[in-house]
């Protein structure tokens, strides 16, 4: 019983460590299906965003960025529109995703066709920006269709992992792990209007409480985007607020930025 309360203690302040910033930023925004933005990565790398995220199809040996299927026509690549970019930004910031070096990024890919095939593709393609693989500050985390967990440890070390809370991860998997990200849904009904029901907010505490024990960050996806709902992320904790709204929510989180340091 005495062990028991000795760990349960340790988780506690683990999670406590590893706990929501003093202040929210663009840092803390995710900008959900980017590609489908009118400026894709763009408009979110301007506003400083912690992570941006783009969906991949493999097709004739090329990555595009799509949601569907019938997207793939519009013949837009991911290194196109992402890694080259990316790199030459990297370039003209000496080495660093953004001019501020304590500003990391993070680009989640999340692969749409067959997990080896894909990502095996999206290696080959990343090594060829030797800059995207040697920035300190920039992360590439790999969602949706993914490999086995017993075979992340031996994929190349840029490479990590959204995980899932339904999954048990061994040790050396647990390592590649960058976050956590789960369906809002699974947890609450709330449209993002109003005060969200206190069982779905304990819920969702205790998932963002066991991703911060691991010391791993955590992001909700499917989840309602407005100002009120940002608010409820910033108070529970939500390390990536999950957005639609590039914007909106910079516009947002600048201003309650401003007002934080006023005080």
């Amino acid at each position: 019983m005495y062990k028991l309360s000795i760990v349960c203690l340790l988780i506690f302040f683990q999670s406590i460590a590893f706990s929501q910033p003093t202040v929210y930023t663009t840092a803390n925004a995710h900008s959900h299906n980017d590609y489908e933005k009118p400026q894709p990565f763009t408009a979110a790398y301007n506003q400083q965003f912690g992570s941006i995220e783009a969906d991949i199809f493999l097709k004739d040996d090329e990555l595009y960025v799509a949601h569907t299927d019938d997207q793939l026509a519009q013949k837009r690549t991911l290194e196109a529109f992402y890694l080259k970019p990316l790199a030459a930004l990297i370039k003209k910031n000496k080495g660093l995703a953004y001019t501020d070096k304590k500003r990391q990024l993070q680009l989640m890919i999340d692969i749409k066709t067959e997990a080896v095939s894909t990502l095996n593709k999206l290696i080959e393609q990343i090594k060829k920006y030797p800059s995207l693989i040697t920035c300190p500050t920039l992360k590439i985390v790999i969602s949706g269709n993914r490999p086995a967990p017993s075979a992340f440890a031996a994929l190349p070390d840029f490479i990590h992992f959204d995980a899932q809370f339904t999954v048990d991860y061994p040790e050396a998997a647990l390592k590649k792990v960058e976050m956590y990200s789960d369906n809002f849904k699974n947890y609450s009904a709330w449209n993002g209007q109003g005060n969200i029901p206190e069982k779905d907010s304990t819920a969702i505490a205790a998932a963002i409480t066991k991703a911060h024990a691991l010391h791993k960050t955590v992001r909700f996806w499917n989840a309602p985007d407005t100002p009120e709902a940002w608010n409820f992320f910033m108070n529970a904790g939500v390390d990536y607020i999950n957005t639609d709204h590039i914007a909106e929510i910079a516009e947002y989180l600048n201003r309650k930025t401003k007002g934080r340091r006023k005080m």
